[in-house]
């Protein structure tokens, strides 16, 4: 009998994981990757700009796999025509899986354009995008990655307007085996951002200064292949795996047909010239 304690204490060592969870914010977290001259960060606090010259864009430290990243952010007033920020969630190389926020400048008075889009194993095209409901220059307004094994859930202040969910049983592509880093820049978009690239970037308005704070990355810390599996326990450290988070509620549901209904410009799944009659697989799912 004791012998049989021994090793079912053993057991119980080795079967329990080393999970790191991560709760920072942005000096904690991040780094400036690029465009340094045009980039401010301290204390919660992160200021990106755009000029003739360049952009900039900073990343986190370290990639994780599955969490809740979330930030204020504060847009370009005025004129912010071919104009891009970006906040996304990505791994590196060809093979990227990528979650994406992009926010597309335009003329002053026009509202920005948000525009999503999901890539796995190095492809994309799944893009969805929406006109917002307010003016996100004059304040700062949320916006939210929640990222588990069951699904992909886009929000604006705590409201969804974007849900991809994981159909790997039916062969159906989803990314959950490669950690990612996030990433914000401001960048020069004007060959596409507004208007498809008729309208350019008018640079007697620069410098195009983003402003960004409360970032909070409450996610799984990527250790390497070890954490495909650990990240997705359903075990009480695991948050992001319990219940609520693996459908949206009924009153979630109820907003996001609002923004559906009222704002959505694009969806990848309506778009039948792009694909000729040859839909993504996962357009005829239940995304929600």
């Amino acid at each position: 009998m004791a012998k049989f304690k021994k090793l079912v204490t053993l057991f119980f060592f080795v079967v329990i994981p080393n999970i790191i969870q991560v709760d920072a914010n942005f000096i904690k977290s991040m780094r400036i990757e690029w465009g340094a001259q045009n980039a401010l960060l301290w204390d919660d606090n992160l200021q990106l700009s755009l000029d003739k010259i360049t952009g900039s864009g900073a990343r986190t430290k370290i990639p994780f796999l599955f969490g809740n990243i979330e930030s204020r952010i504060k847009f370009v007033p005025g004129n912010s025509a071919g104009s891009v920020i970006s906040y996304y969630l990505s791994s590196i190389g060809d093979q990227r899986d990528e979650i994406d926020f992009e926010f597309l400048g335009n003329v002053s008075g026009q509202p920005y354009i948000i525009h999503t889009n999901i890539y796995i194993e190095g492809s994309g095209n799944r893009e969805q995008q929406f006109y917002l409901w307010f003016d996100p220059t004059t304040d700062f307004h949320n916006y939210t990655i929640h990222w588990n094994p069951t699904e992909i859930v886009f929000y604006i202040d705590s409201i969804p307007i974007r849900v991809f969910r994981n159909y790997e049983r039916d062969g159906i592509p989803y990314p959950n085996k490669q950690g990612m880093r996030v990433y914000t820049s401001i960048w020069n978009g004007d060959n596409w951002a507004t208007s498809g690239g008729l309208v350019k970037i008018d640079w007697n308005y620069a410098p195009f200064t983003v402003k960004f704070n409360h970032f909070r990355a409450r996610a799984c810390k990527w250790k390497g292949d070890v954490s495909i599996n650990e990240c997705a326990l359903n075990i009480a450290e695991n948050w992001w795996t319990s219940p609520i988070y693996k459908q949206l509620s009924h009153a979630q549901m109820g907003q996001l047909n609002w923004v559906r209904d009222n704002h959505m410009i694009y969806d990848y799944c309506h778009d039948t010239n792009r694909y000729n009659g040859q839909m993504p697989p996962e357009c005829f799912k239940a995304q929600f």
